[in-house]
């Protein structure tokens, strides 16, 4: 695993792990944690070894919003901050050509609790907590958690969670649907590769062609998302993982979709 100041950078069987590293504050985000995130990010998308994205948080925290500090006493509007920093890597998190899971290992409040809704997929530890924490500072939620929870959750239990600020727990987080699966703290990290290490065994075109219709048919007419799904399915079936996996079923085998090439 390699390391840069506030983001720790590690790839096995596909999976590349990012890790936010200001385990002393939580990981607080601060500008160099958030640029340096969705550099990260991006470094990932264009690595052909690269076939899932993993996001979590060293120590306790997976990461506890905005470090106010940061920000304390700069000459520089809320809009000005969110669309320099925030903003870009939620686009980026949510157009990413590959699966990117939260790996929510602890506390998620503010923008923390944003990051660990875009995921594709949300892993929660035992002790992992989310709170959308923005009224206790009369603010209102942002990098995306009104576009993300209400989608999640409904407009109404939503708005308690946010107006009320409210913490939820692991057991509530995956009843509500805020996470897929939660495990262990003790076996956290080691549950998450196994998992991301199956969903890169996964046909990553077909994957990619997935999240692209997903993502245009949660704002989009049934019309339009059945035009869309025709065009996507076009481009899957003329790929070589739609001629694997129908060779595999033929003949009885388990498809192989992670070429040595990438």
């Amino acid at each position: 695993m390699s390391q840069d100041s506030v983001i720790l950078h590690g790839t096995r069987a596909g999976v590349r792990t990012l890790t936010l590293n200001r385990p002393d504050k939580l990981n607080a985000a601060n500008d160099e944690l958030l640029l340096s995130l969705t550099t990260a990010l991006q470094a990932a998308e264009a690595d052909d070894t690269v076939r899932v994205v993993v996001i979590t948080g060293a120590g306790r925290g997976f990461c506890a919003g905005q470090d106010l500090g940061d920000v304390s006493g700069r000459n520089m509007t809320f809009t000005e901050h969110l669309n320099h920093t925030y903003n870009p890597l939620i686009r980026t998190l949510r157009g990413l050509n590959k699966p990117v899971i939260s790996a929510v290992n602890g506390v998620a409040a503010g923008a923390g609790a944003s990051l660990a809704l875009a995921g594709d997929i949300r892993l929660w530890a035992q002790s992992a907590r989310l709170i959308e924490i923005f009224s206790n500072i009369a603010l209102v939620p942002d990098s995306g958690s009104t576009w993300l929870l209400p989608r999640l959750v409904g407009y109404h239990r939503a708005f308690e969670l946010m107006a009320l600020a409210e913490r939820v727990d692991a057991a509530e987080a995956l009843r509500l649907g805020l996470c897929e699966h939660v495990y262990p703290d003790g076996t956290f990290a080691d549950e998450v590769q196994a998992y991301a290490e199956r969903l890169a065994a996964r046909p990553a075109n077909a994957l990619k062609l997935t999240k692209q219709a997903l993502n245009a048919a949660l704002t989009s007419t049934l019309d339009d998302a059945l035009d869309q799904e025709a065009a996507l399915q076009q481009l899957a079936g003329d790929h070589w993982e739609h001629r694997e996996g129908v060779s595999a079923f033929k003949e009885k085998r388990a498809p192989q979709f992670v070429r040595e090439n990438g």
